[in-house]
């Protein structure tokens, strides 16, 4: 269910993050202030930071979910409130898992790091 994910992961200033321009069709999705992570892949991009750091990260688990399917779980399983805008990011622990989200008005990306995915899994089959 949850698949391996290539992404991007960028460590650069908050200023840099702020004012970047994405590729269309680019899930940004901010971490911390100096950190976002992008999927898919993003390659080369233009930042006013010349000291950001640009990788190529795989270390992720996902998969895109209707929300009917996803929110009953995420309301038992998360201790915290999920947005009600979308689009939105939210991360936080989920079923004890480390987990970022975002919403679409019709679906919902879950990531988890790879090596928790079949924990995540079985904790949803539940």
């Amino acid at each position: 269910m949850l698949k391996r994910m290539k992404m991007t992961r960028i460590a650069a200033t908050k200023e840099a993050l702020d004012t970047a321009e994405w590729p269309d069709g680019t899930l940004v999705m901010r971490t911390a202030a100096d950190e976002v992570l992008l999927s898919p892949v993003v390659e080369n991009p233009s930042l006013s930071d010349e000291y950001a750091i640009v990788l190529q990260d795989g270390a992720w688990a996902g998969a895109w979910f209707q929300p009917a399917e996803l929110l009953a779980f995420l309301e038992r399983n998360c201790e915290w409130e999920l947005p009600r805008e979308r689009p939105a990011f939210a991360q936080g622990a989920v079923a004890d898992v480390a987990t970022k989200l975002w919403f679409e008005e019709e679906k919902i990306l879950l990531i988890v790091p790879a090596p928790y995915a079949a924990e995540m899994e079985e904790r949803m089959e539940a």
